[in-house]
C-alpha cells in the first residue's frame, strides 16, 4: 500500500491492531499525528470505525481523507471476537474496569448446561448495553452517570448472533468465539450468559479478529505503522 502524503489525503483504509489500554480515540489521535507530522500536513480527517474499549485489543479500522464518508459502512458489518468469560463472579462494568461486587458457585456447571446456554443466545436477541459505555443519555454518556452512582433507564436493542461458540473450557473461565452484528456487547453478552447460567460472569479477555471480511491477521501495529512512514 502507498503512504505518501497525496494517498492520505485522497483516502486510505488502514487496519490497526489497537494494543490494550488504548482507547480507539487515542490510536487515532496518534495515527493523525504522525501522517500531519510526516508529511508536514496542517489539516486531515482520520477517524475510526466501531470503538474497542481500553481493556479490549484487536482489529481497529482507520479511515484517512475522503475514506473517511465510508466509516458507516464499514460499522455496519459484522464483527467476530474471541476472548474469555469467568464464570462465579459479576462486575458493575460487566469487565475488569470495575472491582467484582458479587460471588456464587459453580458447582452446577457442566459442559451440557454451557452449550444448551449458547445456544439461547444465537440468533436474533434482544440486548441491554452496559451502563458503563459510551452511549449518550441526555446529552451525557452512560458512564458518567454510573460512576456517579446515578441509575439511569436503558434502552434495548436488538442484536443478532450468528456463531457463538466456547473454544475451551477451563472453569472458571471458558474462551469463545462469537461472530455478531452491529451494536453488540459482548460484555453484555458475558453478563447475560452468566444469568442464564445462574453463577454470574465477566469478560475478563477480548479481541476483535474480524470486521466484514477485513482480519486481525492483516492488521499492523501502530509501531509498525510509525515505521514504514520513516
Amino acid at each position: 500500500m502507498e503512504f505518501s502524503k497525496e494517498a492520505f489525503l485522497e483516502g486510505r483504509i488502514l487496519l490497526i491492531n489497537k494494543p490494550l489500554n488504548w482507547t480507539s480515540f487515542q490510536v487515532v489521535n496518534k495515527i493523525r499525528w504522525l501522517i500531519k507530522t510526516t508529511f508536514n500536513i496542517k489539516k486531515i480527517k482520520v477517524g475510526h470505525a466501531g470503538t474497542l474499549d481500553p481493556l479490549a485489543d484487536g482489529l481497529l479500522i482507520i479511515c484517512t481523507g475522503k475514506m473517511t464518508k465510508k466509516i458507516d459502512q464499514f460499522q455496519k458489518l459484522n464483527k467476530i471476537y474471541t476472548g474469555k468469560f469467568f464464570l462465579g463472579a459479576t462486575t458493575p462494568s460487566y469487565d475488569l474496569e470495575t472491582e467484582i461486587n458479587s460471588k456464587k458457585s459453580i458447582d452446577h456447571i457442566t459442559e451440557k448446561l454451557i452449550l444448551k446456554t449458547t445456544e439461547d443466545f444465537k440468533g436474533k436477541t434482544i440486548q441491554t448495553p452496559p451502563i458503563y459505555s459510551a452511549i449518550k443519555h441526555k446529552g451525557k454518556k452512560l458512564y458518567e452517570f454510573a460512576r456517579k452512582g446515578e441509575t439511569v433507564k436503558i434502552k434495548e436493542r436488538e442484536i443478532f448472533i450468528s456463531e457463538f461458540l466456547i473454544t475451551k473450557k477451563q472453569l472458571p473461565e471458558l474462551d469463545f468465539l462469537v461472530n455478531c452484528s452491529k451494536g453488540t456487547y459482548i460484555r453484555s453478552l458475558a453478563n447475560d450468559f452468566g444469568k442464564k447460567l445462574e453463577c454470574g460472569a465477566y469478560l475478563s479477555k477480548l479481541t476483535r479478529t474480524a470486521i466484514g471480511d477485513h482480519l486481525l491477521e492483516n492488521s499492523i501495529s501502530i509501531e509498525d505503522f510509525e515505521k514504514t512512514l520513516n
